[in-house]
C-alpha cells in the first residue's frame, strides 16, 4: 500500500471519527472546525503528493515530507499554546464560581438558612452531557 493512498484514508477516517463525535454532542463545533479543516487538507494531498512536493519547492523546502513535518510541529505547538490558553480561561473561571458560592452561603448563613450538604460524588450518569 502506498504512502500517499494511506495518508489519504487516514484524513477520510479522521473526518468521519470528527462527525460522529459532533454527532454524539462530545466534542464543541469550535473545536471541530479546525479538525475538520486539517481532515480536508489531509485527505486530498494524499491522492495528488505532487501538489505538496511543488509547494514545498515553491516555499524552498527541501521536500514534501520536510513541509509536512514542521507544518505538523507548529500545528501540534498552536494547539498546546490554545489548550493552554483555554486551561487559564476555565481555571479563573472556576475559582470566580467558588468565591460566588461561598459569598452565597455565607449569607444565607447569616439569613439563617440552613444549608444541606451540596456535595455528592458524581456517578458515571452524572458526567454524561445532557440530551
Amino acid at each position: 500500500m502506498q504512502l500517499s493512498f494511506l495518508t489519504s484514508i487516514t484524513g477520510i477516517v479522521v473526518l468521519a471519527y470528527i462527525l460522529e463525535l459532533l454527532r454524539r454532542q462530545q466534542l464543541r463545533e469550535k473545536y471541530a472546525a479546525i479538525w475538520l479543516s486539517i481532515g480536508l487538507v489531509i485527505a486530498p494531498l494524499g491522492f495528488v503528493p505532487h501538489v505538496l512536493d511543488s509547494t514545498a519547492r515553491r516555499l524552498g523546502v527541501a521536500s514534501g515530507v520536510s513541509l509536512v513535518l514542521f507544518a505538523g510541529f507548529v500545528l501540534v505547538l498552536l494547539v498546546s499554546l490554545h489548550l493552554s490558553w483555554e486551561s487559564s480561561r476555565l481555571e479563573a473561571e472556576t475559582r470566580t464560581l467558588a468565591e460566588d458560592v461561598a459569598l452565597i452561603r455565607a449569607h444565607l448563613a447569616e439569613q439563617g438558612i440552613p444549608l444541606e450538604s451540596p456535595r455528592q460524588p458524581l456517578d458515571s450518569a452524572a458526567r454524561e452531557p445532557l440530551s
